[in-house]
């Protein structure tokens, strides 16, 4: 009689912390790397638009899933910090001649720093009235944006040339696929491991209960801040691949929009979950992209011009379906999935 697996199982600490313990997920990240080296080759430019927004928009999605799904502060800033990565990058770029690696690295900096300074409230604030300071910061930073004028331009857009690698110039969404990729696998794989050290378990202890955390030696005031520090550098680095790859920076592109649309991303994907990130960021940008592209091919004209409002009843639509039938998102969905198949035909 075959033996039938009851768990996971470790007999040492290497085998504990590693990322991947069993056949079946090296076969599921195998298929799924060679999906994502697939794709550009086959998929159409406007698809191929669509992944890289996703791209950017994963590394966006970690960030704020750091501070909110993993350590339990809410926030509703993220359009700003965009605009602070994005707008710092593209700065140093044009007005400077920085290269623009080293500029990228320093808007991460910068916006972790920006973020460490607006973080300042969690100290005291929870709930409903940090997620008030925190909208607060992204008014404070669009408002800056438009009325810095000898800094930023003020409402003039700021075209930001394109980045070059060697001789070659990063023009294609095919190109930009590799660039975005490569970005985006790093920020899950540092994600992945943040949550393994003192510092991941830090935000964790503080999301689960602060004042348990400091009774156990959590120095809860320099993890909050250091919370809101690394979520923003995650951000900042979105907004700064978004400057690069879009090449004109304007702050209407960094509305409280953009930060209600990462929440949802969260909130979809599943909070507190890497891969969560992932999957939300990819549903809420391939569900308006298959009504826009459903809605042209109908070539109905009511449709087409309703089509915007379309996208934002089924946007909210979601999330409410969300919230109520599966508040921890895809990812508990996808984990689902897989423990039927895997305790089948045993699933009680």
């Amino acid at each position: 009689m075959a033996a039938i697996s009851t768990g996971i199982y470790h007999r040492s600490y290497r085998s504990e912390q590693a990322l991947l313990h069993t056949t079946v997920e090296y076969v599921r990240l195998g298929l799924a790397i060679a999906a994502l080296l697939a794709l550009p080759f086959v998929a159409s430019p406007y698809w191929l638009t669509v992944a890289n927004q996703v791209g950017i928009a994963v590394v966006g999605a970690i960030g704020l899933n750091i501070l909110t799904g993993y350590t339990g502060q809410i926030s509703l800033g993220q359009g700003g910090f965009l605009a602070v990565g994005a707008y710092t990058s593209g700065l140093l770029v044009t007005r400077l001649g920085v290269p623009t690696v080293l500029a990228v690295l320093m808007a991460v900096l910068t916006t972790a720093a920006v973020g460490a300074l607006f973080g300042l409230p969690a100290l005291r604030l929870k709930g409903l009235y940090l997620a008030i300071a925190t909208l607060a910061s992204q008014f404070i930073i669009l408002w800056v944006v438009r009325n810095w004028t000898a800094l930023t331009g003020g409402v003039d857009s700021l075209v930001v040339p394109r980045p070059a690698i060697g001789d070659s110039v990063l023009r294609s969404d095919f190109a930009w696929y590799w660039v975005i990729g490569v970005v985006a696998a790093l920020c899950v794989i540092a994600a992945r491991n943040l949550f393994r050290t003192g510092l991941g378990r830090a935000f964790m202890a503080i999301r689960d209960h602060d004042i348990a955390a400091e009774a156990i030696g959590v120095d809860v005031v320099r993890y909050k801040v250091l919370a809101f520090a690394v979520s923003s550098g995650f951000v900042g680095l979105a907004g700064a691949l978004t400057a690069h790859y879009r090449s004109i920076v304007t702050f209407e592109r960094f509305t409280l929009e953009v930060s209600i649309l990462y929440l949802a991303i969260i909130i979809v994907g599943g909070l507190g979950s890497i891969l969560g990130s992932i999957l939300g960021a990819g549903f809420m940008f391939v569900l308006p992209a298959i009504i826009n592209q459903a809605g042209q091919s109908l070539q109905v004209s009511f449709l087409a011009r309703q089509l915007p409002a379309i996208q934002l009843g089924v946007f909210g639509l979601v999330i409410v379906l969300f919230l109520i039938f599966e508040p921890r998102g895809l990812a508990r969905i996808w984990q689902r999935a897989k423990d039927y198949f895997r305790l089948w035909p045993f699933r009680y």
